[in-house]
């Protein structure tokens, strides 16, 4: 079983800056894959950006280029570091993990057995 905890987001003027995180409890393998998704009001839930044990990141077009994926082994704990923020980025962000996976497997968002509580990203312009 894995928890997912959440924290960062919050309120920020377009051109800002965020950093999620996503600190894992509980039994995670060697090998295991993650992953931000977000949903904006009326539309469905996207994958925005996915990493794996051996650190292979996978990102949406729409994302490439303003944010990060990133993890810290240590601390069990994944981040995702947004720059220069759009009020198109505004949205409830989760993370998700799946153990046993690689990036890929991170893509596809019903395969995914573990999800944080989501926390609320809302840019102003």
């Amino acid at each position: 079983q894995v928890t997912l905890a959440q924290s960062g987001g919050g309120s920020v003027q377009a051109g800002g800056s965020l950093r999620l995180s996503c600190a894992a409890s509980g039994y995670m393998p060697n090998t295991y894959c993650m992953g931000w998704f977000r949903q904006a009001v009326g539309k469905e839930r996207e994958g925005v950006a996915t990493i794996d044990s051996d650190g292979r990141t996978r990102y949406a077009d729409s994302v490439k280029g303003r944010f990060t994926i990133s993890q810290d082994k240590a601390k069990s704990t994944m981040y995702l570091e947004i720059k220069s923020l759009e009020p198109e980025d505004t949205g409830v962000y989760y993370c998700a993990a799946e153990p046993w996976a690689l990036t890929e497997y991170c893509l596809n968002e019903s395969k995914l057995d573990y999800w944080g509580q989501g926390t609320q990203v809302t840019v102003s312009s």
